[in-house]
């Protein structure tokens, strides 16, 4: 068996690797990368990725995030998939509303530790805790040999205890670990991070200590921080008032366990971008279903006090225009170095102007370097291969048995 990681040995995003073995391959992730336009990565020298080619049975999309499927699209549309069957709603719905979804014409779901064979190949998908819904790590099996792939994962949060449990049942045997480290190298990553359980505290105690309408910004596709965000509105005797872009991702979830926009509580806005693209696609079926939820703007004023809107820069203008800002707060809960990066600078002029105070309440997507150093420990065995890192040369310092690789590097699992 032999691996190549074409892209992702030194950065975060734009995963890719390559496995092969007997003349056949499989490749875990096609991301597109965090910087840049993704239509103008030249494509990797991937037998199947320029046309049709029968020796690639399968590419694994680990998880519904663009830095891990952001370059599907420009694959041969006999292209075979697999992903969970949610992660595969949830990027047919986003593509309805949003240019980051993805229709897949040929799939096969994962299914957490259910094995599947293609070929020569024994995949084995490990359902994990990430800010990403439905995220798997996968053990890849082939002559012999044995990789576990992290995908990205976390442990703590509303899922840990299936990071918990890999530990407790680790797969046997491995020889390499291909393990992400996000927070390899930030300042205090070897300390525990909150959880959602005490960021709903903190969410709670920013709602009732603002007069005006809390200004929520987070990924649209984390849903246990939606979640969070609602057991905290609850408990503050607050409405949530999400986009047509999530209450779609809420619904394409099929887990009726968490928030939906028919639930009392929740109301449904539509910002003026999504009315126009509803229009410019006809797809009135889409906001019809939410007709019983909807608020209106002329409505966001009045009802400002008493609930908590989940925010995105592109609805800047309609909230200034709906005139519902008295009192409002940004609460940003995404990871802080986005702010830094020159776009996010007309948001910072316009809550300036806008007289809105910016306050943090986050936690990381990705483990921690303690929890990375547990999953290290439970496959003890195994060669540590750094991947979706920028401090790949710090893994020595932390985990031991630690061999670098390059982009682009052919190497074989011994």
């Amino acid at each position: 068996m032999r691996i190549c990681i074409h892209r992702g040995a030194t950065e975060i995003g734009g995963t890719c690797i390559e496995v092969i073995s007997q003349d056949k391959r499989i490749v875990l992730d096609i991301g597109s990368p965090l910087e840049g336009d993704p239509f103008e990565v030249p494509l990797y020298p991937i037998a199947g990725f320029h046309q049709p080619d029968a020796s690639l049975l399968g590419v694994v999309i680990s998880h519904p995030h663009q830095d891990h499927y952001g370059l599907a699209a420009r694959l041969p549309k006999e292209t075979p998939f697999l992903l969970g069957e949610a992660a595969e709603n949830i990027l047919a719905a986003a593509a309805e509303i949003s240019p980051a979804g993805i229709r897949l014409e040929h799939t096969q779901h994962l299914v957490d530790r259910k094995p599947i064979q293609l070929g020569p190949f024994t995949l084995t998908p490990f359902l994990m805790d990430h800010s990403g819904y439905d995220s798997y790590a996968l053990l890849v099996q082939a002559d012999g040999k044995s990789i576990f792939y992290t995908g990205d994962l976390r442990a703590h949060g509303r899922k840990a205890k299936l990071f918990e449990r890999l530990l407790k049942r680790p797969p046997e045997n491995v020889d390499i670990l291909l393990m992400e480290g996000t927070t390899v190298g930030r300042n205090h990553a070897d300390a525990p991070y909150p959880t959602e359980d005490e960021l709903e505290t903190q969410f709670l105690n920013i709602f009732k200590a603002t007069p005006g309408m809390p200004l929520v910004w987070c990924a649209g596709q984390n849903i246990d921080r939606i979640v969070t965000i609602y057991r905290a509105c609850k408990k503050a005797g607050r409405q949530l008032i999400v986009d047509l872009y999530v209450a779609e991702i809420l619904r394409a979830t099929g887990n009726t366990n968490i928030p939906q926009a028919h639930w009392p509580g929740v109301r449904v806005y539509m910002p003026y971008r999504q009315r126009v693209q509803v229009v410019r696609a006809k797809n009135f079926h889409i906001s019809a279903q939410y007709k019983d939820a909807r608020i209106y703007p002329e409505n966001l004023r009045s009802e400002a006090a008493r609930s908590v809107m989940l925010f995105r820069p592109g609805m800047m203008r309609d909230l200034e225009e709906a005139e519902c800002l008295d009192d409002a707060k940004l609460v940003y809960s995404l990871w802080p170095g986005y702010l830094e990066r020159d776009d996010q600078q007309p948001l910072k002029a316009w809550l300036k102007q806008q007289q809105i105070p910016l306050t943090h309440c986050h936690t990381s997507g990705h483990a921690s370097v303690t929890d990375l150093k547990r999953l290290r420990n439970a496959m003890s065995n195994a060669t540590v291969v750094p991947i979706h890192s920028q401090q790949a040369e710090a893994y020595a310092e932390f985990f031991g048995n630690v061999v670098q690789r390059k982009d682009g590097e052919l190497w074989e699992v011994c």
